[in-house]
């Protein structure tokens, strides 16, 4: 188990949330936690770059599904950067691939949704 780690920083489209470690039952709770701490504006786009993590249980697919909702009530987009093969797999087999835009990292993730205004 690795403890989890989340890192915050903002750039120019909204806030990057770079996650390392185990996004699981016990840790999961950290990332709803600090999503409500956030204060993402209408337009802005919230990254969530999982390059780090090691690994995710439906506790964390939870999570990032929390950090959708919150995204689309603050009339923000949300977007996923770095998944790691094993969580994209369980992301396309109940089709949140669907729903998360997916990218290879976070500044393609901001490069795309500056492109999109």
């Amino acid at each position: 188990m690795s403890p989890l780690k989340i890192t915050t920083r903002d750039t120019a489209t909204g806030p990057v949330l770079s996650v390392l470690g185990d996004l699981d039952y016990t840790h999961a709770g950290r990332l709803r936690d600090l999503l409500t701490t956030l204060s993402l504006q209408p337009g802005q786009l919230l990254v969530l770059d999982l390059t780090g993590m090691d690994f995710c249980d439906s506790s964390g697919i939870t999570a990032l599904i929390a950090a959708h909702h919150q995204a689309n009530a603050a009339h923000a987009d949300i977007a996923l950067a770095g998944v790691p093969a094993n969580t994209l797999r369980i992301l396309r087999i109940v089709g949140l691939d669907q729903i998360f835009p997916l990218h290879p990292d976070s500044e393609t993730a901001a490069r795309r949704s500056r492109q999109s205004y």
